[in-house]
């Protein structure tokens, strides 16, 4: 298998993306000369596009697990095939959170503060330092994984460290969850399903990715399609969207009834819009027979990943801030710093993204195991 003969979108893909990372930076070194007062960010409002990307990155790295889980828990050879593209994607996106949080810091040589052993992080007290610890973690586990598998793709990985990831996949979005509803200040985020909120919303947006990836390999390198992975994938799909809309359900009781004589719910115009795009979705992958035609799939793959970035991204975040404790309502709207910046980002992540693919493939094609077979349907 050639990766990516005779094909000049590669190329034009890759120009893209460092066209993003120059954009990213011109803007963060303007953020950098004249501080944090170029954003829309406010003492009312300190967070912003910064960290509803954080917010929504981690849980994206954590949904690498959604193909851990059927591979080492349910023994699915198709599943385990594509582990390495899981590890990629957790790669990428836990790159692209730390990126996230250091930009929104204003001042970079701050992040040393939140590091063990340089820093003073206040651990174990601070839920913000077991957030980087786990993270971390979970970031060198994945490229321990990855490496193992580009050096010996034909060596399965050890179980107890599939299991070891299966486990900080999930504490890594969990304790994120609690960093947002520890915080008294801002009873918007105290909710008891935050972290199962959480957890379900990425393993949807995972599955999505997933499918989305599988979808855009066939179209530029035409490998077999693994039919019984994109089986799997759609259904842990149907299943988590579902659950992720019902924890929104509960959300909007407690935000609609008890305020309903103030006219006020807290909820962002964009968390509607996410909603309803989710609940779309969840209906295309639920019956058969649309979620059988490779064009409705698609399309509900990528709707959820837009619904789930804006639901946990501006919509989770920014309301949270309003009103503040002082009772005001102060609206917040992204500069185009900020929009810069964050597009900069997600060009470096979605390059690094690449090259671990590509890096997945040439292990595979090394090897004598197929990057995918052709299933039966």
């Amino acid at each position: 298998m050639r990766i990516f003969a005779g094909s000049r979108v590669p190329l034009l893909w890759r120009l893209l993306l460092l066209a993003l990372i120059a954009m990213g930076l011109h803007a963060y070194a303007f953020q950098h000369e004249r501080g944090l007062g170029v954003t829309g960010m406010s003492d009312q409002v300190s967070w912003g596009l910064y960290i509803a990307n954080f917010t929504f990155l981690v849980g994206l790295a954590a949904s690498a697990v959604v193909l851990v889980i059927p591979a080492v828990l349910l023994n699915q050879p198709s599943m385990r095939r594509l582990i390495p593209l899981g590890e990629a994607m957790a790669i990428a996106a836990v790159t692209m959170s730390m990126l996230f949080v250091t930009v929104d810091l204003g001042q970079p040589l701050r992040i040393w503060h939140a590091l063990p052993v340089l820093g003073r992080p206040h651990f174990p007290t601070s839920i913000l330092a077991w957030d980087v610890l786990i993270i971390s973690a979970y970031l060198l586990l994945n490229l321990g994984l990855f490496h193992r598998f580009v050096r010996q793709p034909m060596h399965p990985a050890p179980r107890l460290a599939l299991l070891t990831a299966i486990l900080l996949g999930i504490g890594i979005h969990t304790v994120t969850a609690f960093m947002l509803a520890g915080l008294p200040a801002r009873p918007f985020w105290h909710s008891a399903v935050l972290a199962p909120r959480f957890i379900a919303s990425a393993f949807a947006s995972g599955s999505a990715v997933l499918l989305l990836m599988l979808f855009l390999l066939e179209k530029t390198m035409a490998p077999p399609r693994p039919l019984e992975a994109m089986r799997l994938l759609t259904g842990i799909l149907a299943v988590t969207l579902w659950v992720d809309l019902f924890f929104q359900g509960s959300e909007l009781f407690l935000r609609f009834y008890p305020l309903a004589s103030q006219g006020r719910s807290g909820v962002a115009p964009t968390a509607w819009v996410a909603m309803a795009v989710e609940g779309l979705a969840a209906l295309v992958v639920t019956v058969h027979g649309l979620r059988r035609r490779s064009g409705w799939l698609f399309v509900a793959s990528l709707a959820t990943f837009g619904a789930v970035m804006i639901e946990k991204g501006l919509g989770l975040v920014v309301p949270g801030f309003r009103p503040t404790p002082l009772g005001e309502y102060v609206d917040y709207a992204p500069t185009w710093v900020e929009i810069h910046v964050s597009l900069g980002i997600w060009g470096f992540g979605l390059l690094l993204f690449t090259w671990l693919v590509r890096m997945a493939l040439a292990a595979w094609d090394r090897s004598s195991q197929p990057f995918a077979t052709k299933d039966s349907p």
